[in-house]
């Protein structure tokens, strides 16, 4: 099944339907997508890292759980496969997927289906509208970087600090310097290197051709993201998705904070939403670049807007009597579009 999932759109596969073997299935997804080529010409990748995507959904043996939810990001331009990162946009289809595919029962007005991330071992939990026990794709709720409304799927994460690297700031710092440039190295959910968009010499108000423009300022991001990798517990990363590099400023359309994302090598379009967590969680550590640019309410339940290039994704977080993050969330919404054979 094709399906848009939040900001994002790739294949929906059953587990049982694809080769058990990983090298085969990878070979077999490449096909699918038509990677390695920058236009993705002979397969179904739109020729963008946010169109090349796979969930891999099966049922779930574990208690609590309906379904285990693996991602994959299949690059465009390299025959690569990765299962490094997790995908919250994509994770908005895997709950209508699986009723459509009879994995959970639905109720008669919503279902709540309970989704095991297996790229990062942490649930969260999609509600799916489902009037007369059937997914309803249209609604009223609007995201930023998908045009029209749609059914609203709720998302709410469990456990997210330190999912990827072991530690919410895996090197111990709420700052650490790297090429005279100060970051916040910071995994809720998506390891996210944060840098206030002034320190390398630009306002983050850019665009997205023109950062993608600039070799020098995405070689210098580049270089910070390779030392990076080791102090976040995530070995060398020439070849990872991960960590995402995130230049950040002072909001400008009423969010708590302004952004834009390298994915690594490319700049996104919005902001993945874990990403978008994990930047909004990053505002809320004093002393570092994303709190002294943003702007943040007070209290413990936080709705918190992280603006990107086409608009602003509001994440909502909850704090402990500590003040440390133990549940965060948002909305996304997810369609389906296709539902037949593709061949590799």
């Amino acid at each position: 099944m094709w399906m848009r999932g939040g900001s994002s759109k790739g294949g929906y596969f059953l587990k049982g339907d694809l080769p058990a073997e990983t090298a085969a299935r990878d070979a077999f997804l490449l096909g699918v997508m038509g990677s390695p080529d920058p236009r993705q010409i002979d397969g179904m990748g739109g020729a963008d890292p946010l169109t090349s995507k796979v969930a891999v959904v099966s049922k779930s043996a574990r208690e609590g759980v309906d379904v285990d939810y693996l991602f994959l990001q299949v690059f465009v331009d390299q025959a690569i496969v990765t299962d490094a990162q997790n995908c919250g946009n994509i994770l908005a289809g895997v709950g209508p997927f699986a009723i459509e595919r009879g994995l959970v029962e639905a109720r008669d007005g919503e279902t709540r289906v309970a989704i095991f991330m297996e790229n990062t071992g942490q649930v969260a939990v999609a509600t799916v509208q489902t009037p007369g026990g059937k997914v309803a794709y249209s609604g009223d709720a609007a995201i930023s970087g998908v045009p029209g409304t749609a059914a609203p799927v709720p998302l709410a994460f469990r456990d997210t600090a330190g999912s990827s690297c072991g530690a919410l700031l895996p090197s111990g710092n709420g700052v650490d310097v790297i090429d005279g440039v100060e970051c916040t190295l910071i995994d809720n959910g998506m390891p996210c290197v944060i840098m206030r968009a002034s320190d390398l010499g630009i306002t983050g108000y850019e665009d997205r051709d023109t950062l993608d423009a600039d070799a020098a300022l995405k070689a210098r991001i580049e270089a910070i993201r390779l030392q990076a990798g080791p102090l976040m517990n995530l070995g060398d990363v020439r070849e990872k998705s991960v960590p995402k590099m995130t230049l950040v400023a002072p909001p400008q359309q009423g969010g708590a904070i302004s952004t834009r994302s390298l994915i690594p090598h490319r700049v996104h379009a919005t902001i993945g939403v874990l990403a978008a967590v994990s930047v909004a969680t990053a505002c809320l550590i004093k002393g570092s670049p994303a709190a002294a640019v943003a702007r943040v309410p007070e209290g413990r339940n936080l709705t918190l807007g992280v603006e990107h290039p086409t608009g602003v994704t509001e994440c909502v977080v909850t704090l402990d009597e500590q003040g440390q993050p133990v549940e965060a969330g948002m909305l996304r919404t997810a369609r389906k579009l296709m539902d037949g054979v593709v061949f590799a």
